[in-house]
């Protein structure tokens, strides 16, 4: 695959669990787009740096705790948009939901996440009301290819 733009990208989210965290599994569920996205943000782990410097010789490094990571979408916010309701709903509770983001070129991001938060911006005159919701990734990411 060559490279593409994100122009086209979507992200929905679902109230429901997979019976599976697993492609099959995260395709079963039924999902609401999320309108007005204008940014999805990084998607994928990272893993914590954990460093030992003995006395003599270099610095060690490795790999500690993984972290599947925080997705930070911005969207126009409109609350008549269904899939916005339910991320303010999510915003509202403890539980984990189920997110698909599909790529222009058709290829799949799913995973859970619980949402920290959806925060809304009010600039000025001439902008648009926005929010920005925190998503704390829980699950490994389960990568589909277009």
């Amino acid at each position: 695959m060559g490279s593409t733009t994100a122009a086209g990208s979507a992200i929905a989210i679902s109230a429901a669990a997979p019976a599976t965290f697993d492609a099959t599994g995260y395709a079963a569920l039924t999902y609401t787009e999320i309108g007005q996205v204008e940014k999805i943000g990084a998607i994928g782990a990272v893993y914590a740096k954990v460093e030992f410097q003995p006395l003599k010789g270099a610095k060690q490094k490795f790999k500690g705790s993984k972290d599947n990571g925080t997705l930070a979408p911005s969207l126009a916010h409109d609350s008549t948009d269904a899939g916005q309701t339910l991320l303010r709903t999510a915003a509202d509770s403890n539980a984990n939901y189920s997110f698909m983001v599909t790529y222009a070129d058709g290829a799949k991001r799913y995973f859970q996440g619980r949402v920290f938060g959806y925060p809304e911006t009010t600039d000025g005159a001439d902008t648009v009301l926005m929010a920005n919701p925190t998503v704390e990734i829980n699950t490994d990411i389960v990568k589909v290819p277009a």
